[in-house]
């Protein structure tokens, strides 16, 4: 009788590749960057806190960048760092992000509201943009952008945030069209509520809607993020661009 069927992880193999991962200092940027790292790759990890990261600043495949990705001037100096570094770039993880406060929309400090825009959508504009001619010069590169599926269904008391994301939804469907014959995929993941530091802006309330949402009842993991990221990065991804990417347990209903 033959053995029972192991499910085991895809395995990939990087060697080679520069990566750019924005927000790469914590949580579901780190848990990326580490990985990328693990299987060969050099990996720049473009943070406001970088100092503060948790990924080992000992690591020589892994660099870090003080960047504030709603700044353009700050985006092009770390863009011209990395180049200077590691001499290319092949890959992007556009994960930086910022949920800010739960609350009804007329309630909104027009303020937070800008910053979650800036954060979460200008951000990943400003880095696009800098980064394309590099990444469109090598041929063969990838573009992954971290949304959320409150871009897809719009959540109650984060218009703010559905909105950003849902932006980042369109650039990526945009882009990935305009890219669509010179190598350079671009493809989006929507997660549902994922257990990292970014659920702490929120409401308990708010959080445990988010878990009764699931029909697996559970949060997501970093590592379940990573996995489908890993996946987007590589040659195994050949076909697919300006695309989203459902991470949701079961609550993605289209």
């Amino acid at each position: 009788m033959s053995a029972p069927f192991e499910l085991r992880r895809a395995s990939y193999d990087f060697s080679g590749a520069v990566a750019v991962v924005t927000g790469g200092a914590r949580g579901i940027g780190a848990a990326i960057a580490r990985r990328l790292a693990d299987r060969g790759a050099s990996v720049a990890v473009w943070d406001r806190d970088a100092e503060s990261a948790d990924v080992s600043s000992h690591d020589s495949r892994i660099a870090r960048f003080a960047v504030d990705i709603t700044d353009l001037a700050s985006v092009e100096r770390a863009a011209n760092a990395t180049l200077e570094r590691f001499g290319g770039i092949a890959l992007l993880v556009n994960n930086a992000g910022y949920a800010g406060p739960t609350m009804p929309l007329e309630q909104y400090d027009p303020a937070e509201w800008s910053r979650i825009v800036d954060v979460n959508l200008t951000g990943t504009f400003n880095v696009c943009r800098q980064l394309v001619p590099a990444l469109r010069g090598r041929g063969h590169a990838r573009i992954v952008n971290i949304a959320s599926l409150a871009g897809k269904e719009g959540t109650p008391n984060a218009s703010a945030y559905s909105a950003a994301k849902a932006g980042v939804l369109a650039l990526t469907k945009s882009l990935g069209k305009e890219l669509a014959q010179t190598g350079v995929l671009v493809n989006a993941i929507a997660p549902a509520a994922v257990r990292t530091s970014l659920l702490e802006q929120m409401s308990p309330s708010h959080v445990q809607t988010m878990i009764d949402k699931s029909p697996m009842k559970r949060f997501g993991e970093p590592d379940e993020v990573v996995e489908l990221a890993l996946w987007l990065c590589s040659s195994s991804c050949s076909f697919n661009t300006g695309a989203v990417f459902d991470l949701s347990g079961g609550r993605a209903t289209y």
